[in-house]
Parts: structure tokens; C-alpha cells; sequence
């Protein structure tokens, strides 16, 4: 099993310019600041680099940093701590978990895997290490469908922890597997309802979705990809006007890279901000600072199971070329 410590930063007097104080603390430790699209628009302002979870996880395998700060959520922390076991990994709130990752606790899916012995494990990476450890390949919302489509045809197939993208992911390739029953509580959450009610207001809108959202709401996009997908069409379609069914993070940077294009973000079911992640938003701007600062929260975990979770991993970025 892995550990991660449990010490939050220490709290103490802030400076007034934390960007500077930030940029610092890089220098003194040597640190790369990773940050997803769903973070705080300061955050992503102050991060050395951006991406969804395959390319945070190509820029972790590849730094030369002495210390990771993963702004993100957990399990992204830790798939830096198994791409690089002695590198510093710092995450600014430990609490910043995933409604996905907790929906495939490891015991039961241990149960699970054990029942179809036949069955190749691949595991969406929005999982914990110990998840990956019971995988043969990890995945993301980018590579999956080019992954399973390298699968031997006759191969069943275990497709977790996110049904949604299996779901999309059997779609798109033709293939039978058999999906955990996990999802994501923002992606889950968007109303087709109100989906429909912006489109009759914005005619000209285009909405695009990521395949973690359910059928009832993939079925109203004319484009579904990664979070990374997302941002690049946006970029490149001559549309004017676009309905954003993701974690609304992403429009800070659609907004900076097309800041002719006007972006709505879908809502959510109720009058809430559902649609945003409240895990990815417990991180802040202070809090990295802080994690830089007393270096802690660190991400550890043990060998054992970095190197079995280290397997499927490298399996998906040799996958990915």
C-alpha cells in the first residue's frame, strides 16, 4: 500500500508579491510547477507547463527538475512520483483528491480483476497507484481509443475506472469490454436540458464535450476530445462561439489563445457551480507557495508499488508515440 504524508504547508505570513516569492523558490529548489487546464487561472499563469493528464505525464517523465509541484489532484501527483521515485513531488493541498479515482476503491477492484482472469486491465490514469499497480496499460481521455485499437481483436478487455469514456471508447473502436461503473461527479453533472436551451439561444454556438460526460450530452457535440483536444479545436474551428462541456478551467486558456471566440460554459444540473471541480479548486495560488516554501505536503509511496504501477505506464507512453 502507499503512504503520502500527511502534514499540510505550516501557515505563516504570505509576501506581498507572491508571484515573485514563487518564482524564487523555482529557482532556490530547482522546481517545475505542473498545473492542468482545471486549475486557477493564477495558478496556470505561474506554472512552467499546462496540459491534460497525458501531457502532464509526458513533461514529468521528462523534467529535469529536482522538485515536481504537481498543481492538480492526487493521483496526478503520484503518477509523477512513479515516473520519478527521487524526485521531490509536491502537492499543495492533499485533499485535492478525484470523485473519479475514489470511485474504484483498489480491494473491490482487486475482486473484480480476479473474476475475469482473462481480461487485460486498462486503466484510465484519473486512478489511484494502486489501481494502476493491478493494470496492464494506463490510458487517458487523449490516447485511449489509439490505445484500446492496438489490442488484439480477440483480447477481452477491462476498460476502468470511468464507464463514460469506456462507453465513448467502445464507440469509437467497435470494441466489447467490460467497464467499471466509476464516473466523474463535474462531468456527470451537466444538464442536457440546458444544453439544448443554449443552443436555441446561441444558434451559432458549437458545443464541444469531453467523453467523460454522459451519452445524453455527448450526443449534442459536434466535437469530443481530451482537455487538450478541446482547446486545440476551438483554436483552429472558424466557429465564432463555443459551449464548453468540461471543467470550466479550461476556458481560461481557450480565452487567452482565442480571445476573439466567446465561450459559455455548459451548466450544471442545478443552480450551482457544480461544473467546477471542487477538488482541483482547493488548490491555491498561497498554498503552492506554502508547499514550495516548508516542502511539504510531499507525495510518497512504496516501492512495491511504484514499480508495478510504473509498468502500465510506461506501456501508455510507449503506446502514445
Amino acid at each position: 500500500m502507499f503512504t503520502t504524508t500527511l502534514s499540510q504547508p505550516k501557515s505563516g505570513a504570505l509576501p506581498l508579491d507572491l508571484f515573485a516569492a514563487i518564482e524564487d523558490l523555482k529557482t532556490e529548489l530547482n522546481a517545475v510547477i505542473l498545473a492542468h487546464y482545471y486549475q486557477d487561472p493564477d495558478i496556470q499563469d505561474i506554472a512552467d507547463f499546462i496540459g491534460d493528464s497525458l501531457q502532464l505525464a509526458k513533461a514529468a517523465a521528462n523534467t529535469n527538475a529536482d522538485v515536481i509541484v504537481f498543481a492538480g489532484v492526487h493521483f496526478m501527483s503520484e503518477t509523477a512520483k512513479i515516473l520519478n521515485p527521487d524526485k521531490l513531488v509536491l502537492l499543495p493541498d492533499l485533499n485535492a483528491g478525484c470523485s473519479l479515482a475514489d470511485s474504484c476503491p483498489p480491494e473491490e477492484f482487486a475482486a473484480f480483476k480476479a473474476a475475469h482472469p482473462d481480461h487485460l486491465v486498462i486503466s484510465y490514469i484519473n486512478c489511484s497507484a494502486e489501481i494502476k499497480a493491478m493494470s496492464d496499460i494506463i490510458c487517458t481521455s487523449s490516447n485511449a481509443v489509439k490505445i484500446v485499437q492496438q489490442i488484439p481483436k480477440e483480447q477481452p478487455i477491462i476498460f476502468a475506472p470511468d464507464r463514460n469514456l469506456g462507453r465513448y471508447v467502445m464507440e469509437q473502436t467497435g470494441r466489447e469490454m467490460l467497464l467499471w461503473q466509476g464516473s466523474c461527479i463535474v462531468h456527470e453533472t451537466f444538464s442536457e436540458k440546458k444544453i439544448v436551451q443554449l443552443k436555441i439561444t446561441h444558434p451559432q454556438a458549437e458545443a464541444i464535450a469531453h467523453p467523460e460526460c454522459e451519452t445524453s450530452v455527448l450526443r449534442h457535440a459536434s466535437f469530443i476530445g481530451s482537455t487538450a483536444a478541446l482547446l486545440n479545436y476551438c483554436q483552429k474551428s472558424p466557429t465564432q462561439e463555443f459551449i464548453v462541456a468540461t471543467e470550466p478551467g479550461i476556458i481560461h486558456q481557450m480565452q487567452k489563445l482565442a480571445p476573439d471566440k466567446h465561450f459559455i460554459p455548459a451548466p450544471p444540473q442545478n443552480n450551482c457551480d457544480c461544473n467546477e471541480c471542487p477538488f482541483m479548486r482547493l488548490n491555491t495560488l498561497e498554498k503552492l507557495y506554502l508547499a514550495m516554501k516548508n516542502r511539504t505536503p510531499e507525495i510518497t509511496m512504496s516501492e512495491d508499488i511504484r514499480l508495478a504501477a510504473l509498468r502500465p505506464m510506461q506501456r501508455m507512453l510507449e503506446m502514445s508515440v
